[in-house]
């Protein structure tokens, strides 16, 4: 199969119209301009729509609208476009609407910088919208895996009725790699027997609503909510991990900051120290299960990210007090490096000099 060279954030478009995406509606921030750039320029070709909303809470509102309808529907924004659509996001997930949500993170908060950033997992995990709901979160590694997760995404999404979230950061949109695009695993999907399709004189009218006046009626929506969060906890938890059986100290990296970390991984293995990764794929659900294969008499985590510190506290969860959890970090722009995680792993192990 051939290879293209393109930049992460025009692959997304690609792989958003290859996976059956006909409409797409946003509005520009950097750094992830070209998405809708490439969308505005390619979706019509396929009889797609592209709209640029006034707003970023437009922009969710109609692919609200749109999922409504039954229709694969895609938005993208970074950090403060994405905490704008949080009300919409929650009114979807309460709808149980499937779309799929781009965030190309920069540095924060407020306005923060352009520069590539993690700090936003707080918000994708927890959910920055009101009520009890989750959404799946995928966190690519490189604009391949990107590019995979992203077509499979509306698949996921229509298979659970839920909004899927994919985490990038300034770096994969930005970067170019070579990408090839593989035909996606489907899913055997159910009949979408829910969607606002027009009135018929056949069946009852649809509503899709998230508002539910009856205190049990809302009560048994929840819990059938959380139903839905634990089948896809029991399903859907990816992460990739390595070296943890026999790991003197054990990483925890996600996104493009995992590669830095294995660049790291590799030069600590040549001076003879064990080293292991978990590298997860999808923040939420987080793959807590990973954890119980490290190494009991491991000396020490540590957590690398592009933040002040937020994964960490899953992975303080994760390690429940077996073994102690340093922090790596580095925020608004500025990247960790290899030498400063090689410098962290040797003060836990008590080889720093």
């Amino acid at each position: 199969m051939t290879k293209v060279l393109m930049k992460g954030n025009e692959a997304v478009g690609a792989a958003a119209i290859k996976a059956g995406c006909r409409y797409f509606f946003g509005y520009p921030i950097t750094p992830q301009n070209e998405v809708p750039e490439y969308m505005s320029r390619e979706l019509p070709k396929v009889g797609g729509v592209f709209l640029q909303a006034e707003s970023e809470v437009a922009a969710i509102n109609m692919v609200y609208g749109a999922a409504g309808a039954g229709a694969r529907v895609m938005t993208s924004s970074s950090s403060p476009g994405i905490a704008l659509k949080q009300e919409g996001i929650s009114y979807i997930a309460g709808a149980e609407l499937p779309c799929v949500i781009v965030n190309m993170m920069r540095g924060g908060p407020g306005l923060g910088s352009i520069q590539p950033g993690q700090a936003d997992y707080f918000q994708a995990t927890r959910g920055g919208g009101n009520g009890d709901y989750r959404h799946i979160v995928y966190a690519p590694a490189s604009i391949q895996e990107m590019v995979d997760l992203l077509m499979e995404s509306f698949d996921v999404a229509d298979l659970y009725r839920i909004p899927v979230m994919v985490l990038g950061d300034g770096m994969i949109g930005q970067m170019m790699e070579a990408v090839e695009f593989k035909e996606p695993k489907h899913r055997e999907l159910p009949e979408k027997d829910w969607i606002t399709d027009g009135t018929k004189e056949s069946r009852e009218p649809r509503i899709i609503n998230s508002l539910f006046l009856e205190p049990e009626l809302l009560n048994e929506h929840n819990i059938e909510l959380e139903r839905k969060h634990k089948l896809i906890e029991e399903l859907e938890t990816r992460y990739e991990a390595y070296g943890l059986e026999d790991a003197d100290v054990v990483c925890v990296a996600y996104g493009t900051t995992s590669r830095i970390t294995k660049n790291a991984i590799d030069d600590l293995e040549k001076e003879g120290l064990k080293v292991g990764l978990i590298r997860p794929i999808t923040l939420w659900p987080f793959p807590f299960e990973a954890f119980d294969k490290i190494n009991p008499d491991c000396k020490g985590l540590l957590t690398i990210e592009m933040s002040m510190g937020q994964m960490i506290d899953d992975v303080k969860i994760a390690s429940n007090g077996r073994w102690p959890v340093s922090f790596n970090g580095m925020a608004g722009g500025l990247v960790p490096t290899p030498a400063s995680i090689i410098e962290s792993v040797k003060e836990i192990i008590g080889g720093a000099k």
